[in-house]
């Protein structure tokens, strides 16, 4: 067998091979934000509020129940918000650097807010 035909069946072999002992990459954990209808704000993980985050990857989804609220998240390289009159749900990937976080209705932050830290 021509020494170009072994390379490429060996190429071959060891890309097939890297297939199986590579896992899947999964979704990021995904985070759950509820703004409205009342005049209530949370982000849970997993249905629990959340205090404490690993850093990493997010996948955020805000579900805005109310025209006059909206969802503002900050902290370490994180600026998110949904738009005051408007409702529905908004999903975006984020990435949490070791820090505090702050989340709030930028309208009634005096009222609807919360605060998490990661580790």
């Amino acid at each position: 067998m021509p020494s170009r035909t072994r390379l490429i069946l060996a190429l071959g072999a060891a890309v097939a091979a890297l297939a199986v002992v590579l896992p899947a990459q999964a979704a990021p954990p995904r985070l759950d934000g509820t703004v409205g209808p009342g005049f209530t704000i949370t982000l849970k993980l997993k249905g629990s509020a959340v205090k404490t985050l690993k850093a990493g990857s997010y996948r955020l989804v805000v579900n805005d129940l109310s025209s006059m609220h909206n969802f503002h998240l900050t902290g370490p390289g994180v600026r998110f918000t949904t738009s005051v009159g408007a409702t529905g749900v908004k999903a975006v990937t984020i990435t949490l650097r070791a820090g505090r976080y702050h989340y709030q209705c930028d309208p009634h932050a005096g009222l609807m807010k919360g605060d998490f830290k990661v580790v």
